[in-house]
């Protein structure tokens, strides 16, 4: 498992913290094959009922390394598709997922949101998804399922226009239910876990499949977002976007 992925467990849950503080969590492929694995451990052990998703102070996940982006934008070639093993363990979970979210939530630091089961928000939390910003699509079946969660409006501005939202516009647009101050998040995320993996769980997961409903569209959508948005890592605009965000951040830390 990549050394950026940690995982622990305790009293039926798993948690899965990312951590590569220095880097404010942007995910590379080696970590989304970590969380498609840790994922996989989870949901496999009989004795582990809910999976809590954590990053670090102040980053939840700034979203993909735009370096791996670059690597592609520039070589016409994408070697690893482990993001999508990813999104496809997360959108089928078969057992519920929280995420305690601080800070930076950006990209696929918000559109896994959208599949977790319960969300912990500290009130420093920024959620932003500047896919079009980067000559990109949204992805994890978030063009499916923003616009039913929170309504065409609101997923256009958020998807299409990349505006943020704070933890209380997340909040009222429905994919975060409780605001903490950051230094509470663990222990609120945790205690969450804890009173999910303390009720039946035949029960749970039954009432769980019906909340959800079926996922299989979700499923289709986030492949044929990963066809297109594969199409775009190689186009003009994304690769000149990429060497534009990669010069804005050379020359904020020189």
């Amino acid at each position: 498992m990549d050394e950026h992925i940690e995982t622990s467990s305790a009293d039926g849950i798993m948690t899965i913290r990312m951590n590569r503080l220095d880097k404010k969590n942007a995910l590379t492929s080696a970590m989304y094959a970590g969380l498609a694995s840790a994922l996989d451990k989870a949901f496999a052990h009989k004795d582990i009922r809910v999976v809590v998703i954590l990053g670090v102070p102040g980053s939840f996940s700034a979203g993909n390394d735009i370096t791996d982006f670059l690597q592609v934008a520039m070589s016409g070639k994408r070697e690893s598709m482990a993001v999508f093993d990813f999104l496809e363990r997360i959108i089928m979970a078969p057992k519920p997922v929280v995420a305690g979210v601080d800070g930076l939530a950006i990209g696929i630091g918000t559109t896994m949101l959208l599949h977790c089961d319960y969300v912990v928000a500290s009130d420093d939390s920024l959620f932003r998804t500047p896919f079009v910003d980067l000559g990109v699509i949204p992805e994890a079946g978030s063009s499916l399922l923003a616009p039913r969660l929170i309504g065409h409006h609101r997923a256009f501005a958020l998807l299409a226009m990349g505006e943020a939202l704070s933890a209380e516009d997340a909040r009222q647009a429905g994919f975060v239910n409780r605001i903490v101050p950051s230094a509470d998040i663990e222990e609120t995320a945790l205690a969450v876990a804890g009173d999910i993996a303390a009720k039946p769980p035949e029960a749970m997961t039954i009432t769980r499949d019906l909340v959800r409903g079926d996922r299989t569209d979700i499923l289709a959508r986030m492949r044929e977002e990963a066809e297109l948005f594969g199409e775009r890592l190689k186009s003009a605009e994304a690769r000149s976007a990429f060497l534009a965000f990669m010069n804005r951040r050379d020359t904020a830390a020189s």
